[in-house]
């Protein structure tokens, strides 16, 4: 099976938990033919200026926004199958949702239904895809409950996380850094969403070190200043092709922190994990982990006196290392690509339906010249 990969044009200017989901997947599909019993797949990111859409047998697009729908609109008239990992964030729900619906339908009404909404081009998208991929169940239910898209369309597959993490050792971080003592770490671009300057300020009042790994974009410049200002913040910027070193950093760090808005589902958190780091993040995530509260601690984005005590609840009896890294152990790149290989061939399936559906129809309607 051809498997095109596909997303939004600036996708790879950054980095981010997308890009590596993305970049992760299609090594983890090609690896596929390893796996006894199981077929090859040979996956790659579409060159849009070099193929087409129907050079592939189906096409994955990752995210539901930024233009993507053309991308659907085109392979459904193409007639190839499309599964679309959504990354709808879990903080919508049937209120939000209702609201959008009405604000769609005032714009189009204004505009003569010229302009949508990215609500309306959400939705469409969740609606031509063959089949949907959520990341964690609350992000399947803000698909169903604020998109109004069935649930049965839905298949629910955690993101991976790379196996050397397991492995990670703090040595490598601590010899070229000099931070040899306590601190807490965050990975990711670095703006008032991600809240990097809230956490920095209830940390600053814990006396604990903060080292921040990511870049600020030129619009958050004045963000990431008001940052480098907090007493005890340590901007490294973006550890580009540095992944040893970036698996240090986690080994090295006493606790993690990610005090977005929102997540869908934080590779960074599952990174974390695995080098053996608990975690303290927000509560608007997609991330599900059972029996995971001993090294999972989560918050309201804002809210700094909970944030402090979920801190201090870390600080004062850190967990095992090998207890934190269990959490994740079965979060492997290869068994999502195991179950993706699964979903594929049900979008084919119905893709074969739905096309045989349309064919027949076709077949039974009257000519122009019939009455």
């Amino acid at each position: 099976m051809r498997v095109g990969i596909l997303s939004y044009p600036m996708l790879f200017q950054r980095e981010g938990s997308v890009q590596v989901q993305v970049r992760e997947t299609v090594n983890a599909l090609n690896r596929l033919d390893q796996v006894p019993g199981r077929g090859a797949i040979e996956a790659e990111l579409v060159d849009p200026f070099r193929s087409r859409l129907d050079d592939y047998d189906l096409v994955h697009v990752f995210a539901a926004v930024n233009g993507n729908h053309r991308i659907v609109d085109e392979a459904v008239a193409l007639k190839v199958p499309v599964v679309l990992s959504a990354l709808i964030a879990p903080g919508w729900n049937r209120s939000n949702g209702a609201r959008a619906r009405l604000a769609d339908r005032v714009l189009g009404k204004l505009t003569a239904w010229d302009v949508q909404t990215s609500y309306a081009q959400t939705r469409h998208v969740l609606q031509l895809a063959s089949l949907v991929v959520a990341l964690g169940e609350s992000e399947r239910a803000a698909i169903r409950n604020a998109f109004l898209i069935n649930p049965a369309k839905v298949r629910v597959l955690p993101n991976g996380v790379s196996a050397h993490l397991f492995d990670a050792d703090a040595a490598l971080f601590r010899a070229r850094t000099g931070i040899h003592g306590q601190f807490a770490l965050m990975v990711g671009a670095v703006s008032p969403y991600k809240n990097q300057l809230g956490i920095a300020q209830a940390l600053s009042e814990l006396a604990l070190p903060f080292v921040v790994i990511g870049e600020a974009t030129e619009r958050d410049t004045d963000y990431l200043r008001r940052l480098r200002a907090v007493p005890g913040v340590i901007c490294m910027g973006a550890l580009r092709q540095q992944t040893r070193m970036l698996a240090s950093a986690y080994a090295a760090a006493t606790v993690f922190v990610l005090p977005s808005q929102g997540e869908a589902f934080p590779i960074t958190v599952l990174e974390a994990l695995a080098a053996g780091t608990p975690v303290v993040m927000s509560d608007e995530s997609a991330l599900e982990l059972p029996n995971c509260d001993f090294a999972v601690k989560t918050a309201r984005w804002n809210d700094s006196r909970a944030q402090k005590s979920a801190l201090l609840d870390l600080l004062e009896a850190p967990p095992p290392r090998e207890r934190v890294r269990a959490l994740v152990r079965q979060y492997t790149w290869d068994s999502v690509a195991l179950q993706l290989a699964g979903y594929y061939a049900d979008a084919q399936e119905i893709g074969r339906r739905e096309h045989g559906l349309a064919a027949a129809i076709a077949a039974s309607a009257p000519s122009c010249g019939q009455r």
